[in-house]
């Protein structure tokens, strides 16, 4: 019943030609970017709504103009100045008209509200700002000005060789402090969250949670008007609903397939298939703040426990590689020379004894209801962990948590184990080492480890404020036997990112990062 008024639900926009409609498999958890750290709330709102001052393309593997046209770095590494785009235009929806074009103050107040704790805008984010939190901005950045009304200044207090590439990523969106102005004088700044505007390729129209993300193509866009005139996510948690979408024609493109299905469209001439190998970790994260797994004896027992082999057969399905590691192998300054985990349960009581837990304990695993790229199968998943856990006397419980509270709940340090995965934006080691392993990013949540070492933490700084790539790689190096020697995740795959999508879909590529580019997306 609940899927047929769907499909009525859409019916009347799928008839129109020039409406892409995207099935996807999780609402946003709200659309200011700043204050979440998953991929699906930033394919809702920084992939399509929002623009940054560079951007990374992914064909071509490296750094492009974005709202800045170019930009300069001081010899001695800790000025960036931004020349500005003239004539950007904001999103003109019934909840806001733009006075202006885009200007310095824009990007000022971008990061400001961010960096600086008595910025008013600053206490809005109830729960913070992840990503600058764990990328350690506030202490990074000295300084934002703008010399005049399209240049940008940022001074930053240490030189650090990853800065123009963390810009890139989706929480460095630009937001418009005119907007800002106007909804803080209303007294209601929370409509950020629920009625963003932006730059970018769509302009928002309306979210009804659990059904359908709606936006109309901007007309303005600095890069062209997008070829279709309006965007559809269509939010199905279930993948095999997605797949049924898509070959009805509810949907032209169908996210996060299970590589079963993707193996099941060869041949189907009315569909294609878009893949590429994803920058991505999936992992299971251990909270080394809670008793026992604050004992690397006992996180080295997990790993030796764990028959990955089979894991990887039956969850991914010959659709990923095994990981070592934090980050693929194919990343520079990968530890190749560190060695896996192997299968071992005998070895995996022994050290549980050394911890003094010869009869094991009782544990969590948490996981998500539905699949997605870097867990296709999240019961089965969960379920093959807590067999091979209780092989060696583990006892695990596992709790099913809906994806937006499964987040919160994380982020705040209530796991035990949690099946989790992580995404590179840019092709940076450090993209993976400071969120996952810094100290700072214990306080933001994204440190799903929860571990703050301070030899660690100052290999990952160390490694920001070399531009040699030399030094960085032995740096990066040491930080990886330490995260391998205390066993802070126990690493799963290396995914192939896959889109399916009907055969009139063009210009439309699987991103290794899990971005979503759609403004070059046409229906023949």
């Amino acid at each position: 019943m609940r899927l047929a008024a769907l499909s009525l639900l859409f019916a009347p926009l799928l008839a129109q030609a020039a409406t892409l409609s995207v099935c996807t498999e999780a609402s946003p958890e709200g659309f200011d970017v700043v204050q979440y750290n998953s991929l699906t709330t930033t394919n809702a709102s920084a992939d399509v709504l929002m623009d940054r001052l560079v951007e990374f393309d992914a064909r071509q593997g490296r750094l492009v103009s974005g709202l800045a046209e170019r930009w300069e770095v001081s010899d001695d590494g800790l000025t960036y100045t931004f020349h500005l785009r003239q004539g950007v235009a904001f999103h003109s929806t019934d909840w806001f008209k733009p006075s202006r074009a885009l200007e310095a103050d824009d990007v000022v107040f971008s990061f400001r509200r961010m960096l600086d704790a008595s910025h008013p805008w600053h206490k809005v984010a109830q729960s913070g700002f992840p990503h600058a939190q764990s990328m350690q901005l506030p202490s990074l950045i000295k300084s934002v000005d703008a010399p005049d009304a399209h240049q940008v200044r940022f001074t930053l207090n240490t030189p650090d060789a990853t800065f123009l590439a963390t810009l890139s990523m989706g929480f460095a969106s630009i937001y418009s402090a005119e907007y800002a102005d106007q909804l803080m004088k209303a007294g209601t700044p929370e409509r950020l969250n629920a009625q963003p505007v932006g730059t970018g390729p769509f302009v928002f129209r309306r979210f009804q949670k659990d059904a359908a993300v709606r936006y109309a193509a901007n007309p303005d866009y600095f890069g062209g008007k997008p070829a279709v005139d309006g965007l559809v996510f269509a939010i199905t948690p279930d993948a095999n609903v997605r797949l049924q979408k898509l070959r009805r024609g509810e949907c032209q493109i169908a996210l996060s397939p299970k590589p079963l299905d993707v193996q099941s469209v060869a041949g189907d001439k009315t569909l294609k298939v878009s893949e590429t190998p994803a920058f991505m970790t999936a992992f299971v994260g251990i909270n080394s703040q809670h008793p026992p797994l604050d004992k690397p004896q006992v996180r080295q027992a997990i790993n030796l426990a764990f028959d990955k082999n089979s894991y990887l057969k039956a969850v991914f399905e010959g659709s990923a590689t095994a990981a070592d590691g934090p980050y693929p192998p194919t990343t520079w300054s990968y530890a190749k020379d560190l060695p896996a985990y192997p299968h071992d349960p005998q070895k995996a009581k022994a050290l549980l004894a050394e911890a003094g837990l010869p009869e094991g304990f009782k544990t969590r695993i948490w996981t998500r209801p539905t699949s997605s790229l870097l867990n296709p199968n999240p019961s089965l998943g969960a379920q093959l962990l807590q067999a091979d856990l209780a092989r060696v006397g583990i006892q695990a419980d596992i709790r099913v948590i809906e994806w937006g509270e499964l987040i919160r709940r994380a982020k705040a340090g209530e796991h035990d184990l949690l099946f989790m995965g992580w995404a590179g934006d840019n092709g940076d080691p450090d993209n993976f080492l400071t969120p996952q392993f810094s100290c700072a990013s214990v306080q933001s949540g994204l440190n799903f480890a929860r571990y703050c070492d301070a030899e660690l933490d100052k290999l990952i700084s160390d490694g920001k404020s070399h531009a040699d790539l030399s030094q960085r790689t032995a740096l990066y190096e040491k930080a990886q036997r330490i995260i391998r020697e205390q066993a802070l995740w126990l690493p799963l795959a290396h995914p192939t990112a896959f889109a399916l999508t009907r055969a009139n879909v063009e210009g439309y590529q699987a991103n290794p990062f899990g971005r979503q580019d759609f403004s070059r997306v046409r229906l023949d």
